[in-house]
């Protein structure tokens, strides 16, 4: 097993008037996002948008991007007549496939000062060409206990649940909000990233040394088996499990 600890401080930073981006991975300049790809993750960025601002209509393929909302509301629309409003605690998963345009941007008018945070993460298909889709839901309710929850898989024994569909047959998207005092469990896998939102947490895995993580603060993990998380406070959790690297998750 190897573990890696990346800080938030250690994080790439890319900003502009409206827009502060703290990746994991860096996406933003000269960058081969694939190179710098974990399991088969390539984009793990932070974002904080300025309120009536965003991304205006630009074009993605064969790439699922999942949204997920921290604080605030993203406004999503796309060209294939998906229109909706993303709250915090609701998760949106797009299939680019063979061509989509869309936007992101604060759904906050200028004049409110509402900021929007939003982590937003792509993984490859593992089929290229696919119709564009998406889909979206609030798992507020399912958080509420604190443990992890399935929030967007491909892999078969996520199929038909509560999870949105990615078309990564290798990957699942776990979110949990542990309570202070609260330990839970994440799957060991080939692959694993564990990244704080929010809050406080204690991480331990195989031999990884228990592991004080606090916001922004990132592990990534090979070839480890279950991990334990314990929250010293209200806590928010983001956790990969990925059972392939990009290498070998891409069609051949």
């Amino acid at each position: 097993m190897t573990a890696t600890v990346i800080r938030a401080a250690d994080r790439h930073h890319w900003a502009n008037e409206w827009l502060t981006s703290r990746q994991s991975f860096p996406g933003t300049g000269n960058f081969d996002i694939f190179d710098n790809a974990h399991g088969v993750l390539a984009m793990h960025n932070d974002d904080v948008v300025d309120s009536g601002e965003g991304l205006d209509a630009h074009q993605h393929q064969n790439m699922e991007i999942v949204t997920w909302v921290v604080d605030g509301a993203v406004a999503h629309r796309d060209s294939h007549g998906h229109t909706e409003t993303l709250q915090a605690g609701h998760a949106g998963a797009m299939t680019a496939g063979r061509g989509i345009s869309h936007s992101e941007r604060n759904a906050a008018d200028r004049s409110s000062g509402q900021s929007l945070r939003v982590i937003q993460m792509w993984v490859p298909p593992h089929t290229d060409g696919l119709e564009p889709a998406h889909s979206s839901r609030d798992f507020n309710p399912l958080l509420a206990d604190g443990e992890p929850v399935v929030v967007a898989s491909g892999r078969p024994e996520h199929a038909g649940g509560a999870a949105l569909h990615i078309a990564n047959r290798y990957a699942t998207l776990h979110i949990a909000r542990p309570h202070a005092g609260q330990t839970i469990t994440l799957p060991g896998a080939p692959f694993g990233h564990l990244f704080v939102v929010h809050g406080e947490v204690t991480a331990t895995a195989d031999d990884l040394a228990s592991t004080v993580l606090t916001e922004g603060d990132a592990v990534r993990l090979a070839d480890a088996g279950q991990v334990t998380v314990t929250a010293t406070a209200d806590t928010e959790i983001v956790y990969w499990e990925m059972h392939a690297e990009f290498a070998s998750a891409r069609p051949a």
